[in-house]
């Protein structure tokens, strides 16, 4: 949901609850769950999954293996988990023009920089950059150029928006904040 009006411009930025990472992380701790008990039914010699016959699999090295990624793959599943429960990277841009300032919050990891944000003055801005990397993977990334502070991103870059998106969300951006744009 974006609101936009002539004076100001709020733009709601999705985190990590996407689709996306709620099937990779199902998949990951189910796949990983499977590795680690045919790991372990190796060990114990007998049958915890009926599809796998222990005596086909030796303890040393395949089920040390299997338990070791079983293992490894709990641990990343974890880690998404936790980032799709604390939402990290969702957040919102704010642009007032009548006040002259732009609000930029995040969303992060848990701890003393979990609240990202930050605030600066429209006159700062000195444009808005689009940097496209085409390939195998393209990637189009929307940045805004602030003087002293460098560039901040506007887009994921996961968020593979077509090159007419980019140019029209780049075009309506800077012509709403009278900057010009650059390309790269």
């Amino acid at each position: 949901m974006n609101w936009r009006s002539e004076r100001i411009w709020i733009e709601l930025i999705t985190g990590s609850r996407k689709t996306s990472n709620f099937l990779l992380a199902c998949i990951l701790f189910l796949g990983s769950l499977g590795f680690l008990l045919v790991g372990t039914s190796s060990y114990l010699g007998r049958n915890l999954i009926s599809l796998f016959p222990s005596q086909q699999i030796l303890f040393f090295p395949q089920g040390v293996v299997m338990s070791f990624y079983g293992i490894a793959g709990l641990f990343v599943s974890s880690y998404l988990w936790c980032a799709i429960w604390w939402n990290v990277g969702s957040g919102y841009e704010q642009f007032d023009r009548k006040k002259g300032k732009v609000c930029i919050f995040r969303w992060g990891f848990p701890g003393r920089n979990r609240r990202i944000f930050f605030r600066f003055l429209m006159r700062d801005i000195q444009s808005i950059r689009i940097e496209v990397i085409e390939g195998l993977y393209p990637r189009r990334v929307l940045y805004m150029e602030i003087r002293g502070q460098g560039a901040l991103p506007l887009t994921r870059t996961d968020e593979n928006l077509t090159p007419r998106e980019i140019e029209q969300k780049a075009a309506e951006l800077a012509y709403f904040l009278r900057v010009p744009i650059e390309v790269f």
